[in-house]
């Protein structure tokens, strides 16, 4: 049986118009009975989120209505430890937060981001890293500190333990900037489309990233909800991150 697992990420560092946007979205995947897990960044550009701020409002409403939320990072620093070459024609970004931290240096990281989002009213005992990229380092913090569950770039399991192979399915490219971005954002729906359709029926695990930033742009808003009905035509049930947990084989 297929799984269908939607995220959205980014609002920490957004505006009241992408918060509008995200419930939107979130009412159009209520209809469709597909929940939603958010992905929380605790601190942003103007410090740590609190309780009372309109989107940990807004989160509590949809986790209390079905939705689920991961860990998602502290603040998106970048590591100092050096930058890394994305794509074909060699473009460098810099490190994504927990991409290369060792384990010491993780459980700091960690052990901060957990106590600022408790301190809103939001708990939670699962991790989505920035960038989709946790290191080994990282893994053994998220086991050390009781995380059950780790959602990276190309699988999600618990920390240490058993994992599913999945691959986050994203409007991002590798490809050098295109000029016609429409063009661009059509043809990356269409891969959308087809890797969520190829994936559910097969029988595995649909993993659709959506971010606050892709919500601004119609096109990519309906490419999103094109490839969720897809999948869901194509058999792929509906469910969250962390319910995934249960559902993994146990360890050797």
């Amino acid at each position: 049986m297929s799984t269908l697992l939607v995220s959205l990420s980014g609002l920490t560092d957004g505006d009241d118009a992408d918060l509008a946007r995200a419930a939107t979205f979130a009412s159009e995947l209520y209809g469709r009975h597909v929940p939603l897990t958010h992905l929380v960044q605790p601190k942003g550009p103007d410090g740590p989120l609190r309780r009372g701020d309109a989107l940990v409002g807004w989160i509590t409403e949809r986790v209390a209505a079905g939705d689920d939320l991961l860990l998602h990072g502290f603040d998106h620093t970048g590591s100092p430890l050096g930058v890394r070459p994305v794509g074909a024609v060699g473009r460098m970004r810099r490190r994504s937060e927990f991409g290369a931290l060792p384990r010491h240096e993780a459980t700091l990281r960690l052990t901060g981001a957990r106590r600022l989002l408790a301190a809103t009213g939001l708990s939670t005992d699962g991790f989505a890293p920035p960038g989709w990229a946790a290191s080994p380092g990282t893994v053994l913090a998220l086991a050390d500190l009781g995380f059950t569950l780790c959602a990276d770039e190309t699988s999600l399991g618990t920390p240490g333990g058993p994992v599913h192979r999945a691959k986050v399915l994203t409007f991002r490219s590798t490809e050098p900037w295109l000029a016609d971005r429409a063009a661009g954002d059509r043809r990356r729906g269409r891969a959308l489309w087809h890797q969520a359709v190829r994936t559910a029926e097969r029988g595995g695990i649909v993993r659709i990233a959506v971010r606050a930033k892709d919500l601004r742009t119609d096109r990519r808003v309906s490419a999103a909800l094109e490839a969720i009905d897809a999948a869901r035509a194509a058999g792929a049930v509906p469910a969250v991150h962390r319910g995934m947990v249960p559902a993994l084989p146990a360890a050797a």
